[in-house]
């Protein structure tokens, strides 16, 4: 993403002395190997642009940067053992390359290091910054254990599946933007703003990968299309769907999320249909220009240079355009 590019490169330089300790090798080498895997670092590069567009030189977020990046690979090597996945950014998951008791391990001792970042900054500083970030953190977890609950009930609102991914992924978004706002010493107002900004994107950002899941491009979209449907997964279209539909389409909705044939691909199909004819597509789309607007309403109250504000719409916008 060309406007994060040079937040990206300051990162890039940093991450690699990130963890200073070597010994005991098993606990810190899986830290170091996660983070060498690379990935967007689009919520750390959040962190030092609105600390930029602020006022204040972004690499005095540096270490709030760090610690956002540190705690969402940790939860990265965790979610990866609860969901036996064997592989991450096309390489070997921590708990496979070592084993699940180094992944646990290491992924705590990286929850600490993210924590020990704030200690760069004054008492002030450091008290707002891991404020935020202890309720962010439990709110992640929550929304991970939202999201273990809901493969089991079949009772699911959409109410509570959108806080499902608010807690699971747009707050730390959220909070990854405010964090630069509380190191540039923004106005209260302002942190608020900036936050909900990140968050409501962020939820757009999610409701939209459920939707490209389905409906986008294989070439283009960078993971398997239908991956969701293949694995039963109740998404925001799967519980719209099931609302919308007429009896008879919902409980052949609900027999195919019962089921995991070895050839999914008519599987694939006949849900794909029903989406769309159920209205649940169209309803998921309108869901995200709802999230999208909202995040965007939330620039025009903040107190920066409309060149600024135009910048984070751009962001908004590159994040949000991803090829169907």
């Amino acid at each position: 993403m060309e406007i994060l590019s040079k937040y990206n490169t300051l990162l890039n330089q940093n991450l690699e002395q990130a963890v200073s300790q070597n010994e005991p090798a098993q606990l810190y080498d899986p830290i170091k190997y996660i983070l060498s895997l690379g990935g967007k670092r689009i919520r750390p590069a959040l962190t030092l642009m609105v600390c930029d567009f602020f006022g204040k030189d972004y690499k005095e977020a540096l270490s709030a940067a760090m610690a956002v990046e540190l705690f969402h690979n940790f939860s990265l090597i965790h979610d990866d053992i609860m969901d036996n996945a064997p592989l991450r950014r096309g390489k070997a998951t921590v708990h496979e390359k070592w084993d699940v008791n180094t992944g646990i391990l290491s992924g705590d001792a990286m929850l600490i290091l993210a924590y020990r970042f704030f200690e760069n900054y004054n008492p002030k500083t450091f008290q707002d910054l891991a404020k935020l970030f202890s309720e962010t953190a439990l709110q992640v977890c929550e929304g991970q254990q939202h999201d273990m609950d809901f493969e089991t009930r079949d009772d699911v609102s959409l109410e509570e599946y959108i806080n499902m991914i608010d807690h699971k992924t747009a707050v730390l978004v959220g909070a990854a933007m405010k964090m630069g706002a509380i190191v540039a010493d923004a106005s209260k107002s302002d942190m608020d703003k900036i936050y909900q900004f990140g968050r409501n994107l962020g939820i757009a950002f999610q409701l939209q990968d459920d939707y490209l899941d389905v409906f986008g491009n294989p070439e283009t979209f960078g993971k398997q299309v239908g991956g969701d449907i293949i694995a039963n997964k109740k998404t925001f279209l799967y519980l719209i769907a099931i609302e919308q539909s007429s009896k008879g389409q919902a409980d052949e909705l609900e027999h195919l999320y019962s089921i995991n044939p070895k050839d999914p691909a008519d599987k694939i199909t006949t849900v794909k249909g029903i989406f769309v004819n159920s209205g649940a597509a169209k309803a998921t789309q309108v869901e995200i220009e709802k999230y999208s607007n909202f995040a965007y309403s939330m620039l025009d109250e903040i107190n920066i240079s409309d060149e600024k504000r135009e910048m984070l719409r751009q962001f908004g916008n590159s994040l949000m355009e991803r090829n169907v």
